[in-house]
C-alpha cells in the first residue's frame, strides 16, 4: 500500500488535512465524494515515469521515442496523461509575451483529416482556426508555434478514431504523424483501445517508434488489493481496508466493474456514500450492494431490456 494511503496528515483534494475531515459529520463528509482524487498504483507510477524520461530525453533527438498507451476504455488512460500534464502545466513565457504549453493534448477528431487534425492542434494551442484556410498555411502556423510555446511532447488522444477514416485517409495520417515527429524532433504520446495499436500496424515504420505500454483490465491478484486499499483510504470513511482483506468481496468488485479502474472509483465513491448514509465508517458486503451504481453489463441489460421492451 502507498505511505499516503494511511496518512491522516495527507489533505484531500480541498486541502484540508484528511484527519479534520475524517472528524467532521457525515453529512459534511458526504461532500467531499465529490471531488476527484488521485490514487497511486504501479501501472500508473510506472507510465508516469516512462513519460517523464521521454519528455526529458527524447526532445532534440534526430529519432525521438514515442508511445503507444493503450487499455479499454475507462482504464485510467486519460488520467494518467491528465496528471502528467499537471506535473508540466500551462504557464506564461519568461518576456510574458505568449504561453508556453510543455505538453499539448490533441483530442483526436471523428476522422483522420488532415485538415481536422491541425485544426485540433491549433485549438488546443488556442491560435485562430480559418475554416476557410488551407492545409498547408494550418501546417505552416503549427510548425511555427509549436516551437515557440516550447512544446515538447504532442498526447493524440482517442487515437482509434483514425480507423474510421478511408485506408488513404490512415496512411496520410500516419505519414502526418511521421512528419511531424521528424520536422519537430518531439516525442508523440498516442492513446486509444486496442484498435490504436492495429491503426499502427498498417505502417511498419510508424509501428517500429512506438514503444507500446499496455493497460490491461484488473484481475484479483496482489496489486489490485493495494488498489482497493488505497481507494479506501482516499474515501471520507474512518474505519477502511474491509475491501481489500476480503477475497469475496474483491471478486464481487471485479465482476461489477470489468476490472476497469473508472468503474472502480465510481463503485467505491459510491460504496462509500451508502456507508456514510447508513450510519457506518466501513465500506460492507451491504455497503456494495446498496451503492447507487450499475457497472458496464449491468447497463448494457438495462439497454437491451428496454430495445426488448420497445419491440413490443
Amino acid at each position: 500500500m502507498t505511505p499516503a494511503a494511511h496518512d491522516d496528515r495527507a489533505p484531500d483534494p480541498s486541502g484540508r488535512p484528511r484527519q479534520d475531515l475524517l472528524d467532521a459529520p457525515a453529512l459534511e463528509r458526504l461532500a467531499h465524494l465529490r471531488e476527484r482524487r488521485w490514487v497511486r498504483y504501479p501501472r500508473a507510477e510506472a507510465a508516469l515515469a516512462t513519460l517523464e524520461t521521454l519528455f526529458v530525453d527524447a526532445p532534440g533527438s534526430h529519432r525521438p521515442r514515442n508511445l503507444l498507451i493503450t487499455g479499454p476504455t475507462n482504464n485510467g488512460k486519460s488520467m494518467i496523461i491528465e496528471r502528467f500534464r499537471r506535473a508540466h502545466p500551462t504557464g506564461p513565457s519568461a518576456d510574458d509575451e505568449h504561453e508556453v504549453i510543455p505538453v499539448l493534448i490533441v483530442q483526436m477528431p471523428t476522422s483522420p483529416a488532415i485538415r481536422r487534425f491541425y485544426g485540433a492542434i491549433l485549438a488546443a494551442l488556442n491560435a485562430p482556426v480559418s475554416p476557410f484556410g488551407t492545409i498547408e498555411r494550418a501546417e505552416r502556423l503549427a510548425l511555427t508555434i509549436l516551437p515557440k510555446v516550447g512544446t515538447r511532447m504532442i498526447v493524440i488522444d482517442e487515437l482509434h478514431n483514425m480507423l474510421a477514416g478511408s485506408w488513404r485517409q490512415q496512411r496520410e495520417f500516419l505519414n502526418l504523424i511521421r512528419f511531424l515527429g521528424n520536422t519537430l524532433r518531439i516525442p508523440i504520446v498516442a492513446l486509444g483501445t486496442k484498435e490504436a495499436q492495429i491503426a499502427l500496424r498498417s505502417d511498419d515504420q510508424i509501428e517500429n517508434r512506438f514503444e507500446p505500454l499496455i493497460l490491461p483490465r484488473w484481475r484479483d491478484d496482489h496489486d489490485f488489493a493495494r488498489l482497493l486499499a488505497s481507494f479506501e483510504a482516499s474515501q471520507p470513511v474512518r474505519n477502511p481496508g474491509a475491501l481489500a482483506g476480503d477475497s469475496a468481496l474483491r471478486r464481487r468488485v471485479l465482476a461489477r466493474t470489468g476490472g476497469l479502474i473508472g468503474e472502480i472509483d465510481a463503485l467505491i465513491a459510491a460504496a462509500a456514500r451508502a456507508t456514510l448514509m447508513a450510519g457506518k465508517e466501513a465500506i460492507d458486503s451491504a455497503a456494495l450492494e446498496a451503492a447507487d451504481y450499475k457497472g458496464p453489463e449491468e447497463r448494457r441489460a438495462l439497454f437491451d431490456a428496454a430495445l426488448r421492451q420497445g419491440e413490443r
